[in-house]
């Protein structure tokens, strides 16, 4: 698996656990190992897969320890969206972009492997394939005012 790849399912997981109560997170986890294969047809006319997950062993375990890591932080993630995020704390944000947000955040501040331009990259690409017309402007415009923040 691509880390690209990788930090696609970590933003599906992360995703999906804004709707479910604390103590159903873990089943709910699980289930995204189990959920079937969905694609589209994409505007030339070919199929596109949306979502596959055929994971197992290594990569599993490490996409499991990765999510888990990253909801562990979420208070402390939101806390410095919150800090530079002018009128739009994240109780307003869109789930897509907050979690795009979170999860770029963490790997500038956690994953030393990845650096912060590659992470913001990463996040743009994620709002450009998840997110709303604006969202790629929005998260990269966080993202640089939090790289700001981090070099003062």
């Amino acid at each position: 698996m691509t880390r690209r790849e990788a930090r696609e399912h970590c933003f599906k997981m992360l995703f999906c656990q804004d709707f479910y109560p604390a103590e159903e997170k873990e089943e709910q986890l699980e289930r995204y190992f189990d959920a079937p294969v969905e694609d589209v047809t994409g505007k030339d006319g070919a199929d596109e897969v949306l979502h596959q997950v055929d994971l197992e062993g290594a990569d599993k375990t490490a996409l499991e320890a990765r999510v888990e890591a990253i909801m562990k932080k979420i208070p402390e993630l939101d806390e410095k969206i919150n800090g530079v995020a002018e009128g739009w704390k994240t109780r307003r944000m869109g789930r897509v972009e907050l979690t795009i947000l979170r999860l770029a955040l963490f790997e500038m501040k956690e994953d030393q492997e990845i650096p912060e331009k590659v992470a913001i990259n990463e996040a743009v690409e994620l709002a450009k394939k998840f997110g709303g017309d604006g969202a790629p402007a929005f998260v990269n415009g966080i993202l640089a005012k939090l790289v700001e923040e981090r070099s003062e």
